[in-house]
């Protein structure tokens, strides 16, 4: 905010003049020193600087330098009383008054004049009055217009930031989640594919041990005197034969679920609870039956199915194994 000087230079007065008035009126403010000014604007010693201390008078004729006696008047009508603007014709009482004159209008040319300038009347007093407090109206409006035009554009600019904040992070919690959902994406999918290796290498065993049956079966075959007839076979002996190929399972899981399926005779308890491990997610289990009641042990898991005499079907149960205390 400009301060009252600066004000009052702003309305056309002098700067030494508008020193001047403040001191004169206390530091009052802004108003009661342009009274005064106007007041006393026909002060011979208006333009006196305040520095060197001089005291300004109540009136053109009380205590001026042309109140003396004798010959001095008679000099002073020869000297230059005014300055005068050649390109508008306005009469200026001081060089201050000149100055502030070419600063307002741009006007440049200036002289000395033996006119005096008359002494305003009370309506011009009055006129001058009403524009200063027109200008300074004008000026305190076009600085709250400003005041407000900045403190908007700090608000949108305040607003503007706070929403690219709020964006950036959004962006970097979405980044985030992507990263999360990808490596969940990537953990599942490796997942999927060792249980699907661990199957295809169950059934590569499994394909294994039956082709090495079916080789011994038919090496026997070869081996055995052929038949003297074709007899028909007995269909007990063809169901039997079906049910040592192949076992059905009925696995019963610690959580209370059942798992049902068909494997070879062939196959080990191992690749049963090897299969029961990768499709449940399992790790350290054993293998038990409940009737008869048999927990079998890490020696008894390469034992085949028929070997563990659980054909043609059998129930068994997954148990945690134990730790060593």
């Amino acid at each position: 905010m400009s301060s009252p000087v600066d004000q009052l230079v702003e309305m056309g007065f002098p700067p030494n003049r508008a020193e001047k008035a403040l001191v004169k009126t206390n530091h009052k403010g802004v108003q009661q020193a342009m009274d005064w000014l106007l007041e006393h604007s026909e002060d011979p010693d208006i333009d006196t600087p305040i520095s060197q201390g001089h005291v300004l008078s109540d009136g053109p004729g009380e205590g001026g330098e042309g109140s003396g006696e004798g010959g001095g008047s008679a000099s002073k009508d020869l000297e230059a009383l005014s300055i005068k603007c050649d390109q508008c014709g306005k009469l200026l009482k001081s060089e201050a008054q000149a100055q502030s004159h070419a600063t307002r209008t741009g006007h440049t040319q200036f002289s000395e004049s033996t006119e005096e300038v008359k002494p305003l009347t009370e309506e011009e007093k009055k006129e001058q009055q009403e524009k200063l407090q027109k200008l300074i109206k004008e000026k305190r409006q076009a600085r709250l217009e400003k005041e407000k035009k900045e403190a908007l554009e700090k608000e949108k600019s305040r607003r503007k930031g706070g929403r690219e904040m709020v964006e950036a992070k959004q962006r970097m919690e979405m980044r985030e989640a992507k990263k999360i959902a990808d490596l969940k994406r990537r953990e599942k999918e490796e997942e999927r594919i060792a249980k699907q290796k661990v199957k295809e290498q169950i059934a590569r065993d499994r394909l294994e041990r039956q082709n090495k049956q079916f080789a011994k079966s038919a090496a026997s075959s070869a081996a055995a005197p052929a038949p003297t007839s074709l007899a028909k076979p007995n269909p007990s002996q063809v169901q039997k034969l079906k049910e040592y190929r192949e076992c059905r399972l009925q696995i019963r899981l610690p959580d209370g679920s059942t798992l049902r399926n068909n494997f070879a005779a062939t196959d080990t308890l191992r690749a049963v609870l090897t299969y029961v491990e990768s499709e449940k997610g399992l790790e350290n289990h054993s293998l038990a039956t409940a009737f008869p009641s048999k927990l079998f042990t890490e020696s008894d898991m390469d034992l085949s199915l028929k070997e563990a005499g659980l054909l043609p079907s059998a129930v068994l149960i997954v148990k945690k194994k134990l730790l060593p205390g």
